[in-house]
């Protein structure tokens, strides 16, 4: 496959749609999937992961490194996922913070305000790329908004580590992060994976700076498991999109349209707590919530909902949507 040649502006502006695929992704509900394709990359992103199969590999030794370069486009990837790590290790701090922290409802509504304005413009620039609703299509999107609605609905399992889990665990936390409407991390700490995953993370890189082998080998198992459940999932998803795109995209795009409609739920500014968990960092963590309007929220809680700044801010989130695809009409015929 012939992937779009792109000079170093080019690059640049993968990087920044990486950036905020990257500040998606630490919001849990909140897909990087749906940055893409507001953006206009999405299908390329799925050919590109697409491309790296034996057949590429074999590239190597025939054609050299350059030829394999190019057959799995390299410069796009390269450029993309560093604009996601760098938007990862620059805001996952701060975002987590606001949601995470008590005392920070001010925060928390903006942020979720925020995203759920870039949700809603988002609906409506996928349905608009559908050619025509037939029964098919408003089927699609009916049963896309239920899968989505019962995902942001459904109990937190219990913790799980056994490594036949953490191999699914990751294949289909891996596969909801390039759907859009659907967060891979909010799939983790529906199947109870967040906890042992993120655990097991963070005594790798405590081991590591106590330079403890043997347990860092230990880790690195149950680690590796679920790296090998993230890459068998990022493969093959991304195929299974491909392939839905290429042979049914209006009903491929009708039912992404109704995965964003329903995962709203789950971002709605303004919750009752009716459950808690506490992390492995000793803090309390809202798992079973319920939509509340302001007004209930402030009689409720005792304090201000927020409301117009909530409205401000889904301005904004909204705005952000089309000024993506303002910069992915641009780029689009780039050379």
């Amino acid at each position: 496959m012939e992937f779009k040649k792109r000079n170093l502006f080019g690059s640049i502006g993968i990087y920044l749609r990486g950036i905020a695929m990257g500040a998606a992704d630490v919001v849990p509900g909140v897909s990087g999937g749906t940055i893409a394709f507001i953006s206009g990359i999405y299908e390329e992103l799925l050919n590109t992961i697409k491309a790296f199969n034996w057949s590429s590999i074999k590239q190597i030794k025939s054609n050299g490194l350059i030829s394999f370069w190019k057959r799995v486009n390299g410069n796009f990837i390269v450029a993309l996922f560093a604009g996601i790590g760098t938007s990862i290790l620059s805001l996952a701090s701060l975002i987590s913070g606001i949601l995470e922290e008590e005392g920070q409802t001010s925060q928390k509504i903006a942020l979720w305000s925020f995203f759920f304005g870039l949700i809603i413009a988002s609906v409506i620039y996928i349905a608009k790329q559908v050619k025509g609703w037939t029964y098919k299509e408003f089927l699609g999107l009916i049963l896309g908004g239920a899968v989505a609605y019962y995902i942001t609905i459904a109990s937190v399992a219990e913790n799980s580590d056994g490594m036949l889990f953490l191999f699914f665990a990751g294949a289909l936390a891996i596969s909801a992060m390039i759907l859009p409407g659907i967060s891979g991390s909010f799939i983790l700490v529906l199947l109870g994976a967040y906890q042992p995953v993120i655990g097991m993370v963070k005594s790798a890189v405590l081991a590591l700076k106590a330079g403890e082998l043997m347990e860092l080998l230990a880790l690195g198992i149950p680690i590796g498991v679920f790296a090998a459940g993230c890459l068998t999932g990022l493969l093959s998803f991304s195929r299974l999109l491909s392939w839905l795109f290429k042979k049914q995209e209006n009903i491929t795009l009708a039912t992404l349209t109704g995965f964003m409609v329903g995962s709203l739920n789950k971002i709605w500014p303004w919750k009752e707590v009716l459950d808690t968990r506490t992390n492995s960092d000793g803090i309390i963590i809202p798992t079973v919530t319920s939509n509340i309007s302001p007004s209930s929220f402030e009689l409720m809680y005792g304090m201000d909902s927020y409301l117009f700044s909530a409205v401000g801010f889904s301005v904004i989130g909204f705005i952000v949507v089309f000024g993506l695809e303002f910069l992915g009409n641009k780029f689009k015929n780039e050379q």
